[in-house]
């Protein structure tokens, strides 16, 4: 079985999938029914299918450490509960925002719950350093998640602050996911070291996509309002390096719209970063940084693990 799973990685999906239709309840019936509903909702589960591919990788069995799996994916839904709250959505995976069905006072409380909840379990179950790289990852998510607020509308945002919050919020949860999965399956400190690695630079590649899809996908793809980013005057990529790229009227444009409280201009907004070079110029650091990705697994032995990390990194680009 163990083989066959390895052998085909939508297998990883179907596990983490029936794992959480079948085994997971917590202590408050509320909260497991707004959890549950997110879950039911949909999403890729690539932080958890990380974990598992992480451990396999190392020569682990992949059904070992479905609950470290889990709890991956908890960690994510726990912080798009709360990101919702904060930036008032009212969608999220084409379904109303867990805020819009149960308050934002739920939701607050549910996220607060959820993630004492996994701490929980995972300081009773794990030997260190696990506990302490989940814990080190939550307060770096939080951290990102200031630094994004802090420059909202900030317009001299550069290439490097990006990277950095895209870094903390996005990234370093793939990072773990990736590196704890190395570490319950057995892996060398080198072995350990190189999917963190491969984690980061796929997490920053991850969300540097996300950004793009907002200009460009439509809702029924991502599960969002388009232009969602714009509406909430996020410094994005294809915005950060449009405005390096374009000229002075571009900038006060851009510098009008961030100023009012409309939504009108997002249009205008669009096709003036893809006027500027910015949509093009962020599918090459999309790229850079998924070569990164594939370099960092080459410590790695061959296997078929290995390959399907390597085909998520590349399923990025695409």
């Amino acid at each position: 079985m163990i083989d066959a799973i390895r052998s085909d990685e939508s297998n990883l999906y179907e596990l983490i999938e029936s794992f959480f239709r079948e085994r997971f309840s917590t202590d408050n019936a509320l909260i497991t029914e707004a959890v549950r509903r997110m879950l039911a909702a949909g999403g890729k589960r690539l932080r958890p299918r990380m974990t598992l591919l992480g451990a396999s990788a190392c020569g682990g069995a992949p059904t070992e450490h479905l609950h470290l799996a889990a709890y991956m994916e908890l960690i994510h839904v726990a912080t798009l509960i709360h990101d919702d709250v904060v930036d008032n959505a009212q969608t999220r995976r084409g379904v109303n925002a867990t805020a819009v069905d149960f308050g934002n006072r739920v939701s607050v409380l549910a996220g607060d719950y959820l993630f004492a909840w996994i701490f929980k379990n995972v300081t009773a179950n794990y030997p260190p350093p696990v506990p302490h790289i989940l814990s080190a990852t939550l307060a770096a998510i939080c951290d990102g998640e200031v630094l994004q607020l802090r420059a909202l509308g900030d317009l001299d945002t550069t290439l490097e602050q990006y990277v950095e919050i895209a870094r903390k919020k996005t990234a370093t949860l793939f990072a773990a996911s990736a590196e704890c999965g190395a570490i319950m399956g057995g892996g060398t400190p080198a072995q350990i070291e190189a999917l963190r690695a491969f984690g980061d630079a796929y997490g920053i590649a991850f969300q540097m996509a996300d950004d793009l899809l907002d200009l460009e996908a439509d809702e029924r793809t991502i599960g969002k309002p388009v232009g969602n980013d714009l509406t909430e005057r996020k410094m994005t990529i294809p915005l950060i390096l449009a405005l390096a790229r374009g000229g002075d009227a571009f900038r006060g444009e851009v510098a009008n719209f961030y100023g009012s409280d409309g939504t009108d201009g997002i249009p205008a907004i669009v096709d003036g970063i893809a006027a500027a070079g910015g949509l093009d110029a962020t599918r090459a650091e999309i790229r850079r940084f998924v070569e990164r990705a594939h370099a960092a697994l080459k410590p790695l032995p061959p296997s078929a693990a290995k390959e399907e990390l390597q085909r998520l990194a590349d399923a990025v680009v695409d």
